[in-house]
């Protein structure tokens, strides 16, 4: 289901977004990252992922997600529960005046994605990075980061 720009935006300003971050590992145990295209967290290194729709399950999120932002079918139970994580922004898709707020649902999957077929409509390089340069990288960011925190 989609909202008209209006109809978003008001949700936007006056609510939080249910989301689901796809944290995904390649054999090596690197992590996929893209460079984002929007805001928020445009121009940073973040992990695909994104919103849960009205009426679509986590189940049906999760699919059309891998679909969506990694090309590949995936069902959730090939991936493992990382728990629930909020990300607070100062803008939005909107711009500088309107904020955002996700609750996200973290979700990490083992699978060597080829980024020659990545979708790049969020983003658009992508990397794959090691955790111990994650957590140092400036150009990483720091809700990205999180999910490697303990």
């Amino acid at each position: 289901m989609f909202l008209t720009h209006d109809a978003f935006k008001t949700v936007v300003e006056n609510t939080p977004l249910v989301s689901i971050d796809l944290i995904v590992r390649n054999n090596l145990g690197e992590v996929l990252l893209g460079r984002r295209v929007n805001s928020p967290a445009k121009g940073a290194w973040f992990v695909p992922g994104g919103r849960i729709r009205k009426n679509e399950s986590i189940v049906e999120a999760m699919a059309r997600l891998c679909t969506d932002e990694l090309g590949v079918n995936r069902p959730i139970t090939n991936a493992r529960f990382l728990g629930p994580f909020e990300h607070f922004y100062e803008d939005s898709v909107f711009g500088r005046k309107t904020s955002t707020h996700y609750i996200v649902l973290g979700y990490e999957i083992v699978d060597d994605i080829c980024m020659d077929k990545l979708p790049e409509v969020q983003h658009l390089d992508y990397t794959w990075m090691s955790e111990e340069r994650m957590l140092v990288s400036n150009d990483v960011h720091k809700y990205t980061r999180a999910y490697f925190i303990d």
